[in-house]
């Protein structure tokens, strides 16, 4: 892949952040209104397709989605794409038109504008405490029954530039038991290969999205299914990317 010369790497590296920051300020009233109660949260839904997609094509970038299954716009479901990049959410925000309810970190919230909204709409979870991981089951919950669905990318972290994907964590796949929603299995080919954490390294091109059939969940029970569920759902990621040989020749990845 050809890199962009650095001194225009960075000017176009800021101008996300620019693009972010001026949209954020234009629609600050409006955001704040409808990310203040829950029934709201698909107008606030509504803005944050309008930054995605801003963002993705203000960068330079284009989508090429495909899917191997119809989703049913009127049930939940529990997306699980592969992690990258901090273009990952803006993208499955731009190809999902139903509300999705993301679950994350709690350590993003300290991010100036972006953590405001962040902490009113995001379901945070504090994976070192046994207390919060309960109340993400409470809070799902109450989500899940306004038609909503959830993500959470499994791998927990963004991997190093080498590795493949990272090994998972249960709660994406506790949480699908749980509510008898099924696994929506992404792929993200060039989210890292375009616009990696590395401030040194990117280019524009088209983003290539792969998504998979559902994996079903009904009739799983928690303690006998989730690992299984969760080795499927990682073999299934982690094979595709495998054998992309765009995203593989870019750097000498490993598992």
């Amino acid at each position: 892949m050809k890199i962009l010369k650095i001194p225009l790497l960075l000017i176009w590296r800021l101008w996300f952040y620019v693009l972010i920051l001026v949209f954020m300020l234009a629609f600050f009233p409006f955001l704040l209104i409808f990310s203040l109660h829950e029934k709201q949260y698909h107008i606030f839904w509504r803005f944050a397709r309008i930054l995605s997609k801003i963002l993705i094509y203000g960068m330079g970038f284009r989508l090429n989605f495909n899917s191997d299954q119809y989703i049913d716009p009127n049930k939940s479901y529990m997306y699980c794409p592969n992690h990258g990049s901090l273009l990952d959410p803006f993208v499955l925000i731009a190809l999902s038109k139903r509300p999705i309810v993301f679950v994350g970190k709690k350590e993003l919230v300290r991010i100036p504008i972006f953590g405001f909204f962040y902490k009113r709409t995001v379901i945070m979870v504090d994976r070192s405490c046994v207390e919060s991981r309960k109340r993400v089951f409470e809070i799902a919950k109450k989500r899940l029954q306004n038609g909503v669905s959830m993500a959470i990318f499994p791998e927990g972290l963004v991997p190093t530039e080498e590795v493949v994907l990272a090994p998972f964590k249960k709660g994406a796949f506790s949480l699908a038991i749980e509510f008898q929603i099924p696994i929506v299995p992404q792929v993200y080919y060039d989210c890292k290969r375009f616009f990696s954490w590395d401030i040194f390294k990117g280019n524009i091109g088209t983003l290539r999205v792969h998504q998979h059939a559902l994996i079903e969940t009904k009739g799983m029970n928690m303690e006998q299914d989730v690992l299984k569920l969760m080795d499927t759902t990682f073999n299934l990621l982690q094979t595709d990317l495998q054998n992309d040989r765009e995203y593989m020749k870019d750097t000498n990845r490993k598992i």
